[in-house]
């Protein structure tokens, strides 16, 4: 073999990936794609948690207003009722008296309890305690 047969020979034996090398990425990239995949779905969860405190704050506000307006929470002239968050994904109650509330946001959906460890359930009362179940409510 001649001097640049030899050098032609490296060349193109030189180009490429193996296999190998190959293999190794596609794993790589898979772990980091499943990884990746589980943290969206966390933060997916975490913004339909924030649904459901804009619905508190907005039924907290309503009875507010009735409160100023008629001197109490429960008026029957009081528009806040039973509903749902802005988006839907928490389900609201109304407990009221003529001095105090409690308000209740109930995931439903995929914020519902059994795909949602942060805020499953969310509450607020007219001193604006708030609370709830799962690891971050509020």
């Amino acid at each position: 073999m001649t001097e640049t047969e030899h050098t032609f020979m490296n060349k193109y034996h030189a180009q490429g990936f193996t296999l190998l090398e190959l293999m190794l990425v596609v794993a790589i990239v898979s772990i980091l794609a499943t990884l990746a995949t589980g943290f969206y779905g966390d933060y997916v969860t975490k913004a339909k948690c924030t649904d459901g405190r804009a619905g508190l704050t907005q039924m907290a506000s309503t009875l507010e207003k009735c409160k100023a307006v008629y001197g109490t929470y429960d008026n029957a002239n009081c528009s806040a009722a039973n509903g749902t968050s802005p988006d839907g994904d928490f389900n609201i109650t109304i407990a009221r008296t003529a001095t105090t509330f409690d308000l209740t946001a109930t995931g439903t959906g995929g914020a519902a309890a059994s795909n949602n460890t942060f805020c499953p359930t969310i509450t607020l009362d007219e001193l604006g305690v708030q609370g709830g179940t799962g690891s971050s409510p509020w």
